[in-house]
């Protein structure tokens, strides 16, 4: 696989819930910081989100929103509006006049990741990703934005399943889209999969990640010399190549015990370590425990 496909493969996303979101006349709502990934998608009217300091954004009809780690945020039906104190809840809400035909809907829920490798999420990705109909240049994101709504609109057998799945699909393809670049990036795996030599690089490391890469063999692939390669992933992944190829291995080898079934031999030799004693020695230094107890911990942990 590549990448971005072992990140989706290791966070295994899926919707935990949607909700419809209305609203008539004049409100405004307050929520504190969710922690898990959250989205809206506006059906109908627009509104304005604000989101911890940042400036606030105006949404409009057909528009996505991600908040990756669902931070404090706000909103309103226009800005200055009052807003009142509101909670994460996965039933239908109504905002304003709590009579009539309201003049805004909304799409809202949150994503679950598997919680060992949820960090991963956060890590790749700006605060809030805000796709606009109206830029036009949205492409499959669009596509799968109108689906949703479409499958919103109507009352067809499976509704729900299908809506989920479409969700997990959108969170996905919002994850590749070119436009998220457009946005401040933080240092990762994602920067890095938009530069088009460090790209080649990664791609070879998670091919085969029990390799024995050197600096040089991944300067070589990048097609730099090894100093400017090394400057290069240093300042678009925000580590050094060996180091990125170490914490990939250990987030590998989390994933791999709080799953259970599988030896330290055979996993140190998937993840390309000589023997389980090696194995061991890199996993204690790295995460603080030997990977048996590691194992046990995540034996009551919430299961996704």
């Amino acid at each position: 696989m590549d990448a971005f496909s072992d990140v989706i493969t290791l966070l295994r996303p899926h919707a935990v819930f949607s909700k419809p979101i209305t609203g008539k006349g004049e409100w405004g709502v307050r929520y504190p910081a969710y922690g898990a990934p959250g989205f809206a998608i506006v059906l109908t009217g627009q509104c304005w989100l604000a989101v911890e300091k940042d400036d606030p954004v105006q949404l409009s009809r057909s528009d996505f929103v991600l908040l990756p780690s669902s931070p404090a945020f706000e909103m309103l039906s226009r800005l200055g509006a009052r807003c009142i104190a509101g909670q994460p809840t996965a039933t239908d809400l109504r905002h304003g006049d709590p009579e009539g035909e309201p003049d805004f809907r909304m799409l809202g829920g949150s994503f679950r990741l598997n919680p060992v490798n949820a960090p991963l999420l956060v890590s790749l990705l700006p605060k809030m990703i805000h796709v606009r109909a109206a830029d036009g240049n949205t492409g499959r994101l669009a596509g799968i934005v109108d689906l949703v709504m479409e499958e919103c609109a109507a009352e067809r057998p499976g509704r729900d399943m299908i809506l989920e799945r479409l969700l997990e699909v959108l969170l996905m393809e919002c994850l590749r889209w070119p436009g998220v670049g457009t946005a401040p990036l933080p240092a990762g795996l994602l920067s890095g999969m938009q530069d088009a030599a460090l790209a080649r690089v990664l791609s070879a490391l998670h091919a085969d990640i029990r390799a024995g890469w050197t600096v040089a063999d991944l300067a070589k692939l990048a097609g730099m010399s090894r100093s400017a390669f090394a400057a290069r992933f240093n300042g678009v992944i925000g580590c050094a190549p060996m180091e990125y190829l170490a914490r990939w291995r250990m987030t590998l080898a989390k994933d791999t015990l709080s799953r259970g079934g599988k030896s330290l031999d055979r996993l140190a030799e998937e993840i390309g370590y000589e023997s389980a004693s090696a194995f061991s020695t890199a996993f204690r230094r790295r995460v603080g425990c030997a990977p048996g107890a590691f194992a046990r911990s995540r034996i009551d942990a919430p299961q996704v």
